[in-house]
């Protein structure tokens, strides 16, 4: 009862929290399929963002590498090499802050969690993206985007001599945040579901297969096809 009407507070009302009388529906006519739906679009948009942004880890290596090169061989540098490597790395951590929220990777210190049950640990992930993951994503794009927006019309460059133009680097900010927030909200909508019995359980890890792994793999199976 308390819980019910803790959820009409907060309006999950809409989800069908609370309401133990339809524990498979969800109030409002919204469906199962819908709200899968919902998350899955989200979910897709920052694995495929991820995806391609992991490349600019490649491309800053081979500038490192280069700059490296270049400076010991011929005497020659430039901090526009330096520059470009820190705007990638920006880009990686930015960009695909969303993505490792999808794939539950954030670093977790489950001391106490950990003694929890998965419904307890769920509500307290929902509490936290409510009360602190939204409000620092709003809170950080209301300060970001001014900044960026300045560094825009102004044409703002770096002070280092032979440095790059600044508000490409400043635009990550909330273009990683709004990714990011996004992901929030696919991720409280699994949770919502998970704890109305619509949804799989969003804390178990989604395992994909590296590269090596893969690799490993298809030597077993040209072992065992030779054998």
């Amino acid at each position: 009862e308390e819980m019910a009407l803790a959820a009409k507070k907060l309006g999950w009302e809409y989800f069908g929290i609370g309401d133990h009388s339809q524990s498979l529906k969800i109030a409002n006519g919204l469906s199962p399929a819908s709200v899968r739906k919902q998350w899955k679009e989200i979910d897709a948009l920052n694995e495929r963002i991820g995806r391609a942004v992991t490349w600019l880890v490649l491309a800053a290596v081979v500038i490192s590498a280069t700059n490296a090169i270049v400076r010991k061989a011929f005497d020659m540098s430039s901090n526009a090499f330096l520059e470009i490597q820190w705007y990638l790395f920006s880009a990686v951590f930015l960009l695909c802050a969303g993505w490792t929220l999808l794939r539950n990777e954030h670093i977790r210190i489950d001391v106490v969690l950990g003694r929890f049950s998965r419904r307890a640990h769920t509500w307290v992930d929902v509490f936290g993206t409510l009360f602190f993951l939204f409000p620092m994503v709003a809170l950080i794009l209301y300060e970001s985007w001014p900044w960026f927006t300045r560094a825009f019309a102004s044409g703002e460059i770096s002070g280092s001599a032979g440095g790059l133009i600044l508000w490409p680097a400043k635009a990550l900010v909330p273009a990683g945040f709004v990714l990011l927030g996004l992901q929030g909200v696919s991720e409280l909508i699994k949770r919502i579901a998970f704890l109305r019995g619509l949804g799989p359980d969003p804390l178990d890890k989604v395992h994909v297969k590296s590269a090596e792994e893969e690799l490993a793999e298809e030597i077993l199976k040209q072992r065992g096809e030779a054998a």
